[in-house]
């Protein structure tokens, strides 16, 4: 198989789809790997690293458009990039498409068929391609809410740990998953006050049992969240319903209920964000406000750590990768159920029920898809 990588486009987006590892791993194989010039120079790979894994560089990316059979990248294809795919391609990367009907369209006009990142799972009920970048954002996430507290960036002017006599920041997390549960644990390293909200019993237990002297965790209700949200000095949204449009948890109207300059890391924002007052922003612009309470909603945020990023999603996604080029897609995706998860474009259908629901698209079953 014929698999390109172009460069990443999405402003402040230093990530690249391929490290020089998995292009080494793919020639290997037997397959063809043609990168766009310098696209993996903002994760510190250069063109040479490429060409001494076997891989073939060119100059632009209508190049590498025009002759793979597979497309890998990190972030959902830009609008330029959309025009350039074409039927029976297959598009391996984030698509987050529930809070995107334009992109969707896009997808579905081409015919190409497109394999979600985050929709991908296994046997554990995990979604390992998201695992990666959710670890990352979530270690993120305190760490770029503690400047948005800075006085200078709008916040209220508290430091995460305090001091001797002064008390540290309250720190709430909404949602006990994997990027809530690295939050906390990177937060509460740093000194805060923090207490992790969720509805799953199961995991609250989990976090008790593994975390319970690091973190406080508390039953997700309206009104506990509510009450602990006017509390906070920061506020961390990491709600993920796979797939979908993340559910908005504050509403506008109770910003008014909380303290002036606190701060919110909406890490959901890919996924529409869990604040009514969430709104997509990037590296060169990541906070605004809204009624005194400083937003921080970048929407790629690991791009910030371009280099760990791409390392940490380049080793958990080559095994999918080598299955598809491999295989095919369609026995790759018989084979393994869990990729079979991810796909959610092919051929002009939608295939993902969670998206068809956000969007009011009709769904075709994956398995039918599959198979036709």
């Amino acid at each position: 198989m014929r698999i390109g990588c172009p460069k990443e486009i999405k402003p402040q987006e230093f990530r690249v789809g391929m490290t020089p590892n998995a292009a080494y791993e793919a020639v290997q194989h037997g397959h063809e790997v043609i990168i766009e010039t310098n696209a993996g120079a903002g994760s510190g790979f250069e063109d040479a690293d490429y060409v001494a894994a076997g891989a073939r560089i060119v100059d632009t990316a209508e190049e590498v458009f025009a002759t793979a059979d597979m497309i890998v990248k990190v972030k959902e294809p830009q609008a330029v990039e959309r025009k350039m795919l074409r039927e029976g391609q297959l598009l391996f990367t984030y698509l987050h498409l529930a809070p995107d009907p334009d992109q969707t369209h896009d997808l579905l006009a081409s015919g190409c068929t497109a394999i979600a990142y985050e929709t991908v799972t296994d046997n554990a009920g995990g979604l390992p391609l998201l695992a990666p970048m959710s670890e990352v954002a979530g270690r993120l996430a305190p760490q770029v809410g503690a400047w948005t507290l800075q006085k200078a960036n709008g916040g209220r002017g508290v430091l995460m740990g305090g001091v001797p006599g002064v008390g540290p920041a309250r720190v709430v997390v909404i949602g006990g998953g994997v990027v809530g549960t690295h939050a906390a644990r990177i937060a509460a390293g740093m000194g805060a006050d923090v207490t992790v909200l969720d509805r799953s019993l199961n995991r609250l237990k989990y976090l008790d049992d593994v975390f319970g002297g690091t973190f406080k965790n508390q039953y997700s209700t309206a009104g506990s969240t509510i009450e602990l949200v006017r509390q906070a000095d920061m506020v961390i949204g990491a709600v993920l319903i796979p797939g979908a449009a993340a559910p908005k948890l504050i509403t506008k109207a109770q910003l008014s209920e909380m303290k002036p300059g606190a701060a919110i890391v909406d890490v959901a924002i890919d996924q529409g964000g869990c604040f009514e007052t969430s709104k997509a922003t990037t590296h060169a612009e990541p906070i605004y406000n809204v009624d005194g309470i400083m937003h921080y909603c970048v929407a790629n945020m690991p791009g910030a750590v371009a280099r760990t990023s791409t390392i940490a999603l380049g080793n958990a996604t080559m095994p999918f990768l080598l299955a598809l080029a491999d295989k095919g897609w369609k026995q790759a995706c018989q084979d393994d159920p869990h990729l079979l998860n991810g796909l959610n474009v092919h051929a002009g259908q939608l295939t993902y029920y969670a998206v068809g629901k956000a969007l009011g698209i009709d769904v075709v079953s994956p398995s039918v898809a599959v198979k036709s």
